[in-house]
């Protein structure tokens, strides 16, 4: 497939050889053209060219008797003219500078089968996972760009929002074994189709194709790697296509975040690991949806986290220069050990590592900085997040949240709701928005929303909202209902603690605190700096704990 598409004034073409590059001169131009001495349809150019002339169009004999000075004035204006477009065009494309910045859209899945929307998803993820560990590019996020799956794509729109200088589309089609794979990258600066392919493969070659699609795309987008900085686009993470295979599917799950998909995320990539014990990706994968689920609550940290500390061991041991591992590995020492240099030695050595995954600065800023008090490094450190992934829900949501844990709670509830405008939907955007709309005092803010959610991430700002308020027999009523669920499932005593403190009953505070230590909560490490705990943080209980918590 000839990648031409509006280049024609830069390149003349012979077969698809490229006959003159650049601006062009007069002379040059000229040269182009044919000579009068033509016998048989074409005419030798410089360097043994042929250019033929389209049918129909070879010269008469008249023609050939005519002076040539005639045709000189036209001949020079055409060629002027002809010039200054080449010239034009080429200085013009080259205006807009190297693209630094991208966005790989989710893939259309155009086949009839739903089950193979892991493969669209997934080869999206893929691409934009390898093109992220390419120096100097800005590559956006799948969390960034999930959002446009199956809607009608304004690319200039979408580029202006992700804050990129291009676009990458694709579609799909799955036919048993074989795959049709169509990709196109668009300059949105000036609507430029940059390049263009449609692959036949079987499922077989999937991982092939990736990476050949990822090299045609470091190449149109002019990006000059040397050494040790071609590490990402060429460094095989596995060569057993069905353990890919089994990876996508996985990410494709864990991005959903419900507990079903987190917990069918697991059971792939332990399928993909079974395959290619040496996957490090897949173990990661492992390590990462363990530890995230005490913070949702899925499941209780003594139960999630040591399999995950067995998982990211396992792909430090074969990897240990993944910084997505190192990343995993910092936020279990920080949330679950409590071991918080082991953390920030694990967070600087990712950053190290690859300085452009916004995950990492978020999660270095969510679970280390802000806990420890570090406030400002926190809010630096969000801020690049948000650079990298700006409109990334999760982020944006725990923005809030820092800066709220910082007590700047004016820009806490403004971080908060551009997060609640961009989905209203999203349950983390909501209970940050309310906690932040808590701190700051504003209590009918936070019930508007907290009211109509009966769960419980959001009924521990409905029931401190609800104390606040003078409604203590109704937050009360809310806290005996958690404490009825927690004889049955995991239940954040750390949370239970807060409502109490509300209340102005310490004793219970402490009593939940204290069980909330037992349990490692994913939450308590937020202990030092929540301002929701201040009615505690004179009682010399408050101080011990901190201690043992390796706060103080």
């Amino acid at each position: 497939m000839r990648d031409y598409f509006d280049d024609t004034l830069l390149y003349c073409l012979d077969d698809g050889n490229t006959l003159l590059e650049g601006p062009a001169t007069a002379e040059q131009l000229i040269g182009l053209l044919p000579t009068v001495e033509m016998t048989s349809g074409s005419s030798r150019l410089p360097g043994d060219q042929t250019a033929i002339l389209p049918h129909g169009t070879y010269p008469s004999q008249s023609y050939r008797k005519f002076d040539k000075r005639l045709l000189a004035a036209p001949l020079l204006l055409a060629v002027t003219i002809f010039a200054g477009l080449a010239a034009y065009r080429y200085f013009m494309t080259d205006s807009s500078g190297p693209i630094d910045s991208i966005a790989v859209l989710p893939f259309q899945n155009n086949s009839n089968d739903a089950e193979t929307d892991y493969l669209s998803d997934g080869l999206a993820e893929s691409l934009i996972f390898r093109l992220s560990q390419l120096p100097g590019l800005k590559v956006s996020p799948t969390s960034s760009v999930i959002r446009y799956k199956g809607k009608e794509t304004d690319l200039a729109a979408i580029a202006s929002e992700l804050g990129v200088d291009s676009v990458m589309t694709g579609r799909v089609v799955s036919r048993g074994d074989s795959l049709n794979i169509t990709v196109e990258l668009v300059d949105t600066r000036n609507n430029r189709s940059l390049w263009g392919e449609q692959y036949e493969r079987k499922m077989s070659d999937l991982l092939n194709t990736q990476r050949e699609i990822t090299a045609a795309i470091t190449q149109k987008l002019q990006l000059k790697l040397v050494g040790n900085q071609t590490r990402g686009l060429t460094k095989r993470y596995t060569d057993n296509n069905e353990a890919y295979q089994l990876y996508l599917k996985g990410r494709f799950h864990f991005a959903r975040r419900s507990e079903a998909d987190i917990l069918r995320s697991i059971d792939l990539f332990r399928q993909a690991i079974k395959l290619d014990p040496d996957f490090a990706l897949a173990h990661v994968g492992v390590a990462e949806a363990y530890s995230v689920m005490p913070s949702y609550p899925y499941m209780a940290p003594k139960e999630a986290m040591p399999q995950a500390k067995i998982a990211i061991a396992k792909a430090l041991e074969i990897d240990p220069e993944l910084p997505e591992a190192h990343t995993t590995s910092a936020v279990i020492a920080a949330t679950y050990d409590w071991d918080w240099e082991k953390a920030e030695v694990e967070f600087k050595r990712s950053i190290e590592l690859d300085p452009d995954i916004a995950t990492t600065h978020h999660r270095y800023s969510w679970v280390f900085l802000s806990p420890m008090g570090r406030h400002e490094e926190a809010i630096a450190e969000m801020k690049k997040a948000m650079e990298l992934e700006p409109l990334s829900l999760i982020q944006g949501a725990n923005f809030a949240a820092v800066y709220m844990y910082a007590n700047q709670f004016d820009l806490a509830v403004e971080q908060g709701r551009k997060t609640y405008e961009l989905d209203p939907v999203f349950v983390t955007g909501k209970s940050w928005l309310c906690h932040s709309y808590n701190a700051k005092g504003m209590y009918g803010e936070s019930l508007a929303i907290s009211e109509n959610e009966p769960n419980f991430r959001l009924g521990v700002q409905l029931a401190y909202a609800y104390a606040k308020t003078g409604r203590k027999q109704q937050a009360q009523e809310l806290i005996d209902k958690f404490k009825e669920l927690e004889k049955s499932t995991y239940v954040v005593n750390y949370w239970l603690a807060v409502s109490y403190a509300a209340l102005g009953e310490k004793d219970a505070a402490f009593a939940e605190l204290e069980k909330s230590f037992q349990a490692r909560d994913w939450f308590l490490p937020r202990l030092k700096t929540d301002p929701f705990l201040e009615p505690l943080k004179a009682d010399p209980r408050f101080d011990e704990l901190l201690k043992r918590l390796n706060l103080r």
